[in-house]
């Protein structure tokens, strides 16, 4: 006979409080979003490792950016800390400028100039401080996607 799992309820103070991804902040905690990425090299079905990723905070009035950091992924195609956290973590337009076209000429694949990919960029809208936004990028030097993940 299977035994039936009985979760315990968290006190209704806990469940007010979503940290996101099935998690619970225990009361007078703040939540402290974050800005992740990492990269797929789906050409060769490895870590997207030393890509320059370029962060860029925009503005929708004037359509002006600025550099907000420089970053190079590491050997698991991911970034050592968050491209955003804390009180740098702020609501807004921000910009991932992914340098793929370097990456896959370092690992000898160039199909000449101008590159057809080079550096690819993805707009994003940050609007809850207090989330954990990840966005991946599977790329090849034809074509790439990304999406929301957690």
């Amino acid at each position: 006979m299977l035994k039936q799992a009985h979760c315990k309820k968290l006190p209704h103070e806990y469940r007010k409080q979503r940290a996101g991804a099935g998690r619970f902040l225990r009361p007078g905690k703040v939540r402290m979003g974050r800005l992740t990425t990492h990269v797929l090299n789906t050409a060769e079905g490895v870590p997207g490792a030393g890509i320059t990723i370029e962060l860029y905070r925009a503005s929708d009035a004037t359509g002006d950016r600025q550099l907000v950091k420089t970053v190079v992924t590491n050997d698991d195609g991911r970034c050592d800390s968050p491209l955003l956290e804390g009180e740098a973590f702020v609501k807004g337009t921000y910009e991932l400028h992914f340098l793929a076209g370097d990456y896959f000429e370092t690992r000898g694949v160039s199909d000449g100039a101008p590159r057809f990919l080079d550096r690819i960029l993805l707009r994003v809208g940050l609007s809850d401080p207090g989330q954990h936004y990840h966005v991946p990028l599977l790329v090849s030097p034809y074509s790439y996607s990304t999406y929301r993940g957690s």
